[in-house]
């Protein structure tokens, strides 16, 4: 039996569920939802990202409510007591990614078209993989997933910059999944790690390089130094979904093939 009337707290969920061709089974989404760029106005917004209207979720009649970590724990613990059967994924890594699609796959009674996105995803992670074993050198990256304070990127971005061919200068806090211990409390840490590539994704809001590039003492940072210091959109690569495996993973080997070219 599968369900058919799915309210999607997260973007991941509802970009999966439109990839696997079982968007009829989305009965509402969260207001945060970038992917596809349809869903907007094919579905009905019933939920914010951390917190919600009970009610409005409960108005869509939902069989099965899809979440998405501990920051909607307390929704999805609502949502049980009022008798709703709710799903809370936790994906933080590549496997995870490609275990939520299965998972979900199977939830609609498409099990078929899992394998094929899954087998799509893995060959595309592989491809990039094979890319990066290709270059003599890695470059060192730091990924700023927010400004103030600066905040270093979560576990599935560090792991995309190394299948990218390079190393997150902060890979010893992308295990954190709370932003809060990402936190880079002194900037010039970032100064001391030296970063060949600076990439921004602000959540929420519009990259600003000139800002990161006037920081003090950043002029001493070889990706300042060398004008490397891009945006990849928080949409494309900090939604844990298939999109940042064909969004945000082309734009980071993009970036790394460039600095390749310039060590030429």
């Amino acid at each position: 039996m599968s369900y058919h009337r799915i309210v999607c707290l997260s973007t991941e969920a509802v970009e999966t569920l439109y990839a696997l061709g079982a968007e009829a089974a989305i009965a509402g989404i969260s207001g945060f939802t970038t992917r596809p760029a349809r869903a907007r106005a094919e579905k009905p917004r019933v939920s914010g990202f951390s917190s919600s209207r009970i009610e409005r979720i409960l108005a869509v009649r939902p069989d099965l409510v899809v979440g998405f970590s501990d920051m909607q724990a307390d929704i999805c613990r609502d949502l049980a007591a009022a008798g709703i059967e709710v799903h809370l994924f936790n994906q933080r890594d590549i496997a995870g990614i490609l275990r939520m699609v299965h998972v979900l796959a199977a939830l609609v009674d498409r099990a078929e078209a899992g394998q094929r996105l899954v087998a799509g995803l893995q060959a595309q992670v592989d491809a990039v993989r094979e890319q990066g074993r290709q270059w003599s050198a890695r470059p060192r990256v730091y990924f700023e997933e927010w400004n103030d304070p600066l905040i270093s990127g979560i576990g599935w971005v560090s792991e995309l910059i190394h299948i990218a061919g390079g190393d997150d200068v902060f890979w010893e806090l992308a295990a954190c999944a709370s932003a809060k211990d990402r936190i880079i409390a002194d900037p010039a840490e970032v100064v001391c790690r030296a970063p060949d590539i600076i990439i921004g994704s602000w959540c929420g809001k519009k990259f600003r390089p000139e800002s990161v590039c006037s920081r003090p003492g950043w002029d001493a940072i070889p990706a300042v130094r060398n004008g490397m210091v891009a945006e990849i959109k928080s949409a494309d690569i900090l939604s844990p979904g298939p999109g940042a495996i064909t969004e945000g993973l082309p734009q980071l080997a993009a970036l790394i093939r460039r600095w390749q070219e310039r060590q030429a």
